[in-house]
């Protein structure tokens, strides 16, 4: 089943996210298996971060990934990540 995550960050800015995703694209591992949909909006010095993923799993297996990119751009999480299972997934 999908699910739709949202990253509780705390004062995460413009150039922080774009670090990351940097190294994740340089790396080969962006875009994640399985993530659906990855939205990165807000002010550019509060971003915020939401996700759809088709699971529980494979947003974990990116996690171990993910982890340590955040570490390294002093991104931390106000909270765990917010998981909800998803109703209704549609594009279009």
């Amino acid at each position: 089943m999908s699910i739709v995550v949202r990253f509780p960050l705390s004062d995460v800015n413009k150039e922080q996210y774009d670090a990351v995703r940097n190294a994740l694209e340089e790396s080969g591992e962006w875009p994640p298996e399985g993530c659906l949909l990855h939205v990165c909006f807000g002010d550019k010095q509060d971003i915020r971060v939401s996700e759809v993923w088709e699971s529980r799993e494979q947003l974990d297996a990116f996690g171990e990934k993910l982890g340590p990119r955040l570490q390294t751009a002093g991104v931390e999480l106000a909270a765990p990540p917010e998981i909800f299972e998803a109703h209704i997934v549609e594009t279009f």
